[in-house]
């Protein structure tokens, strides 16, 4: 692919997030005289694997930041409140660009660019929200927003002659056909879809994180990054269950056990491991060893399932004589 390269004048870093926006605000940079480099943030959230591919197509280089610290203490505390699930977009872009601009000031660049297009999300990226983000984020002036530049005051950069103004563009709503014709313009082929990608806006993993937080909390790294794995219960004495789904993640599972951790998995038959974080009483364990049989291939081996429990340092094994059905336990399971 590829942007066209002009002397350039100024330089930028651009959020890249691997979607068309965010490669478009790129491209249309370029075209406007500034150099230009690649940020994206990681956590257990969303990955940076599309922005790595993208900064690849662009020939640009990319600055990877882990962010889940930042993440965290925003899902603990969203000044600006979530969306419809678990996700503080206002906060996490704000605090993105305020990252990105930290990393600016380090490498003596510019400006911080994204591809945000004015009114394409009606809560986010309105007029409003656009002031908020920049106010919030210390780059007042600094913050360039290319694919919409046209219907914004002009930033500091463009004053200075740095950006030619006139190469940046004016779109404006949800219609996505100006960034098709634009994507073929730069030959940009291969751009995620619009949505998705961040775990934080499903509502079904937003249950499992608020669980999380109102039980375990957030500040152990290792639970966060678990709640990508297995299925989720909570138990009447309020132990929490993490049982694997396959061979890889109940191999997981066992890898990512400390010693505070109780460890259950069959032995006399097929089936899953459960990792418990913390055991809240005897019940809750006997309940976890039951839920453990009933993901089992109990109905294969018509007599005893026995099941290892590995607590502390101490393994003990447990014969448990007739099955359970997963229909008992559904009503623990939060996915």
């Amino acid at each position: 692919m590829a942007c066209v390269h002009y002397t350039k004048k100024a330089r930028g870093l651009s959020l890249l997030s691997g979607g068309l926006d965010s490669q478009l605000a790129v491209c249309v940079l370029h075209d406007a005289g500034a150099e230009m480099e690649g940020v994206t943030f990681s956590t257990p959230f969303f990955a940076p694997d599309a922005a790595r591919k993208a900064a690849a197509a662009l020939g640009i280089p990319l600055h990877v930041v882990d962010f889940t610290d930042d993440e965290i203490a925003l899902i603990k505390n969203p000044p600006h409140g979530f969306g419809g699930a678990m996700n503080p977009c206002i906060d996490c872009h704000a605090t993105m660009i305020r990252r990105a601009g930290e990393l600016m000031a380090r490498l003596g660049y510019d400006f911080v660019a994204t591809g945000e297009v004015l009114n394409q999300r009606p809560m986010s990226q309105n007029r409003q929200s656009l002031g908020v983000v920049e106010k919030a984020s210390g780059l007042v002036g600094r913050l360039v927003r290319p694919l919409c530049a046209q219907l914004l005051e002009p930033t500091i950069p463009e004053q200075e002659g740095l950006i030619d103004r006139s190469k940046l563009l004016g779109l404006s709503g949800r219609r996505r056909e100006p960034q098709f014709e634009l994507a073929k313009k730069y030959g940009l082929v291969d751009y995620p879809s619009p949505a998705g990608g961040c775990k934080l806006t499903e509502k079904g993993f937003g249950r499992k994180l608020k669980d999380l937080l109102c039980h375990e909390g957030l500040d152990e790294r290792r639970l966060v990054e678990l709640l990508l794995v297995g299925r989720r219960f909570r138990l009447p004495d309020g132990t929490g269950v993490i049982l694997g789904r396959d061979a890889n993640e109940n191999r997981l599972l066992a890898e990512r056990r400390t010693p505070s951790d109780t460890l259950v998995a069959p032995v006399s038959v097929p089936g899953p491991t459960a990792l418990l974080p913390r055991v809240a009483s005897d019940a809750d364990l006997e309940a976890a060893t039951r839920i453990v049989c009933a993901w089992s291939r109990f109905d294969s081996f018509p007599g005893e399932i026995t099941v290892k429990i590995v607590a502390d340092a101490t393994t003990t094994e447990r014969a448990i004589s007739r099955p359970y059905l997963r229909e008992t336990f559904l009503s623990f399971q939060l996915t």
